[in-house]
């Protein structure tokens, strides 16, 4: 049997003046991701019974968007069409339809705005079964607060939507509201598209006015009106915001991730936690982040797009970016992990602690004060107190070699390129410009002169 072909128009032509943002509203930044991002991933989950194809309608900032586009998807399936001025969602559903007509030979058609990103998957397969007797279905819902959203008009077994500027008194006091999401058999459209007119207050060409009394349409109530937010302000922006991490949580927790606050952390859409781990308050965890196993993040942690393995124990107020904390490992508390920091299993990283683009490998330990950068570190190295890679030369950066088996002193700096063999010892105090041999010792700083009795020429006292 062949699959039924649908196609979800996406009307994403919009300014997004409201949002007061630089850029358009289908970009707009949401726990890691646009609001495209969320539209495009509920209609790539939808029943696999169609034959789909994702379209947009674009207009202010296209050429952004695109490039959007171009960055992250495949667009063997995602048509775009252009609506240059907007004179309404049915001027742009016409443009779309114009600018690719073979749509209408399709079964049916999908329309929804790229500014409800809490629609699922889920609310697009139920549209779509529940529409089978009918020539179109909107989905509606009951709200308290009905101001801006078009009402629902019910008389005998029809409806009609009117837009609020358009409504009555009496009609403004309906509390059944129109959420934005329609599907048409697209013999309905055929027959109604190019009959819209722009007869009404804001002189546009309304999609609403598609739903006609005499017609077979159905207004299918939902029970949740947040899934239907419209963001049109930044306050709503933040709103969903707010939803989706406490979404998120869910999930996590459901998958038997600990929150000890949960009310009081923040993770972006494509985190991944695995059982047994424990996230305390004010805990942020950005983009790709993955995080193992009874992991332990604790109050005030950062982490951005870094893998934290099995058992690792991050300490408080530390920041993690783009790095690799491995098995058991220890980092913190206030350290920083920047990009392409990669530590070991078992190693250790403590307070006031820099690594940047560096290995550190198993077993070894970098326990305060120290800066290591563009550096390799071999198994179970020690290394001391306020020790710093000196690896720029106001040019290039240079390379740090530390062996197996090797000890630091404190307060110590290579200055690199330098490179320390397995077993060596660096006393204390010391400055490091030559390579060391394996087993070697080294000590490099300045003879201590004493001069009895001369402390008087310089403390003065009072």
């Amino acid at each position: 049997m062949p699959k039924k072909k649908c196609t979800i128009v996406v009307l994403a032509a919009g300014k997004g003046t409201r949002l007061n943002l630089d850029i358009p509203k289908a970009l707009a930044p949401l726990n890691g991701k646009k609001l495209v991002d969320y539209t495009l991933k509920a209609c790539s989950h939808l029943q696999s019974d169609l034959d789909l194809t994702i379209g947009f309608v674009l207009g202010h900032g296209k050429e952004k968007i695109q490039a959007h586009f171009d960055s992250l998807y495949d667009e063997k399936n995602i048509k775009i069409a252009t609506q240059d001025v907007q004179n309404g969602t049915g001027h742009a559903l016409q443009c779309y339809l114009d600018q690719y007509p073979e749509t209408l030979d399709q079964d049916e058609i999908i329309v929804t705005c790229v500014d409800t990103p809490l629609i699922t998957s889920e609310i697009y397969d139920l549209l779509i079964n529940s529409n089978k007797e009918y020539n179109a279905t909107a989905i509606s819902f009951m709200t308290s607060s009905p101001h801006g959203y078009g009402r629902i008009y019910s008389e005998g077994s029809g409806f009609k939507i009117i837009e609020e500027k358009d409504c009555s008194e009496i009609e403004k006091e309906i509390k059944e509201v129109n959420s934005g999401l329609y599907i048409f058999k697209s013999s309905y459209l055929k027959k109604y598209i190019k009959s819209l007119d722009n007869k009404n207050k804001s002189g546009e060409f309304y999609l609403t006015d598609l739903f006609k009394f005499e017609e077979n349409i159905q207004a299918l109530n939902y029970k949740d009106e947040k899934i239907f937010l419209g963001i049109n302000t930044l306050e709503q922006l933040e709103l969903a915001s707010k939803i989706l991490n406490k979404s998120k949580v869910k999930e996590l927790r459901n998958n038997g991730v600990i929150f000890k606050d949960s009310d009081n952390v923040y993770i972006e859409d494509d985190v991944d936690i695995k059982k047994g781990s424990v996230i305390h308050p004010n805990v942020f965890l950005y983009g790709t982040t993955k995080v193992g196993e009874e992991v332990s993040i604790e109050p005030g942690v950062i982490i951005l797009n870094s893998l934290i393995e099995k058992g690792a124990l991050i300490k408080a107020y530390s920041y993690i970016e783009n790095a690799i904390v491995g098995q058991s490992s220890f980092v913190g508390p206030f350290a920083r992990l920047r990009p392409q920091a990669e530590l070991g299993e078992n190693t250790k990283v403590g307070n006031f602690v820099e690594i940047k683009k560096s290995v550190l490998k198993k077993g070894s330990k970098v326990s305060h004060l120290s800066y290591v950068g563009d550096a390799e570190i071999g198994e179970r190295a020690n290394i001391g107190c306020g020790f710093i890679t000196c690896n720029y030369d106001g040019e290039k950066k240079h390379k740090t070699i530390i062996g197996d088996d090797c000890f630091i002193g404190s307060d110590c700096q290579t200055i690199a390129p330098v490179k320390i063999e397995a077993d060596s010892f660096v006393a204390a105090g010391s400055t490091i410009t030559k390579d060391m041999p394996s087993g070697s010792f080294a000590i490099a700083r300045s003879k201590q002169v004493t001069k009895e009795g001369r402390a008087k020429n310089f403390l003065k006292k009072s």
